[in-house]
């Protein structure tokens, strides 16, 4: 998060659109000359150290940011050198921590960043690490990143090169483009539509009582889908403009190889004032055992019943070559989020990043629990994409075709028959489950 708000001018923030993109006259980027392309971009870059306090007004537009501060007061929780990540974004045996390497430097905004990232895309194997790293790409922001993105817009991997100009839109209209590619629907699924979320934030942990010290993470998709699990939006047409169902599921937690299961129902509103997107904000209130030890589903330290509220806000928006049930689906999907969690720092002090980022070691967390206030010790802030892809190859979008363990009202279903397992539950019972 800390890519987009803190390298960032406080304008193209705080109030995207048209007024912040490139204007309709100028000349494709690919026509200046190298010089010509330097220079803007090093105008942009100049733009990034603007105290946005002598720029955006009202101090309660910025100096409020609560993310705002703690990236200024944070250090960084992964130590390793900038030759490090270079190192290990190419050649690190783990696709999770490739990727972890990719958005730490980013993070750190270094010279040569685009000329990483754009290595990495060129020579990586795993098509997710890839994406992943275009949407790095993006966070840089600026003339360079347009014409970095653009370099991969006819890739041989149709996803690759439809996140490519996807990216490299957005930062010259604001706006996502798509391709042209039919869709399948599913039929007999729960949901009309799954979408495979990326989601990167910054992960703020509370150091010590004083309040004085902070701890930051930044946190690639893969490494907060391994730790937190992979996430799906799973809205339904009839009902996607006042409540989405976000499902969620980690992998390798549980000893008898079953994905942890974990859902989330979300409620609130959607402007629709343009035919072709929804602005919408949305909340989630779902019950939850609080792990004292840190780690999901391990009861060792104690466990306690709480409610885990989360906020998520942002646009969808949709494509008429794509229909659901007579409706235009929503093809893609962007916005922020923000709640609580809690780390054991005592547990993670002294680990490595490999042992840190396992499955399910960290949870969401909140501060309306008298009993688990005093542990919440992680602010988490970030941003969110999702977007339809063909998963199976055969050059059409998959609308529905994702597996997803929740029922309408977010109740576990183990069996995606669109019964509960169990009336109420939506997430699963680690007392039932190999751990």
């Amino acid at each position: 998060m800390a890519i987009d708000l803190c390298n960032k001018s406080p304008e193209s923030v705080g109030n995207p659109g048209p007024q912040s993109s490139l204007p309709v006259e100028a000349p494709p980027l690919e026509s200046l000359r190298d010089e010509q392309r330097d220079a803007l971009n090093f105008a942009y870059r100049t733009t990034l150290s603007m105290d946005p306090r002598f720029v955006a007004g009202d101090p309660a537009a910025w100096c409020s940011d609560f993310g705002y501060a703690l990236n200024r007061a944070a250090v960084r929780v992964d130590n390793r050198t900038d030759e490090e990540l270079q190192h290990d974004a190419l050649h690190h045996p783990d696709p999770v921590m490739r990727e972890q390497a990719v958005f730490e430097y980013a993070d750190r905004d270094l010279p040569d960043a685009f000329e990483l990232l754009t290595e990495v895309i060129r020579h990586e194997k795993h098509r997710e690490v890839r994406w992943d790293t275009l949407w790095a790409m993006e966070k840089l922001g600026g003339p360079h990143a347009i014409a970095a993105l653009r370099r991969f817009a006819t890739d041989s991997d149709p996803e690759i090169a439809e996140w490519s100009r996807l990216f490299a839109s957005e930062l010259t209209t604001g706006d996502p483009a798509f391709d042209g590619r039919s869709g399948v629907f599913t039929e007999g699924r729960t949901f009309d539509e799954t979408i495979y979320l990326l989601i990167h934030c910054d992960l703020y942990v509370r150091l010590d009582d004083t309040n004085r010290h902070w701890g930051k993470i930044s946190l690639g998709p893969l490494g907060l889908a391994r730790i937190y699990g992979q996430a799906h939006a799973c809205p339904n047409v009839a009902t996607r403009e006042k409540q989405l169902l976000m499902a969620k599921s980690i992998s390798g937690l549980h000893t008898d190889g079953s994905p942890h299961m974990d859902n989330y129902l979300f409620r609130g509103f959607t402007e629709r004032s343009r035919r072709d997107r929804g602005n919408f904000f949305f909340e989630s209130q779902v019950p939850r055992t609080f792990f004292k030890s840190g780690r999901a589903d391990d009861p060792s330290m104690g466990t306690h019943e709480t409610r885990i509220g989360f906020a998520r806000y942002g646009t969808w928006h949709l494509d008429p070559n794509l229909k659901v049930r007579g409706e235009d689906a929503i093809r893609y999907v962007r916005g922020r989020f923000q709640g609580w969690g809690y780390t054991n720092v005592a547990g993670v002090a002294g680990k490595s990043l490999e042992e840190i980022l396992r499955p399910g070691n960290g949870i969401l967390s909140t501060m309306h629990d008298p009993e688990v206030r005093d542990l919440t010790n992680v602010f988490i802030l970030g941003t969110f994409k999702g977007k339809l892809n063909d998963w199976d190859g055969d050059g059409r979008i998959d609308l529905n075709s994702r597996d997803v363990y929740s029922t309408v009202d977010g109740e576990i279903d183990s069996n995606q028959d669109g019964i509960a397992d169990e009336p109420g539950r939506t997430c699963c019972d680690y007392r039932a489950v190999g751990i």
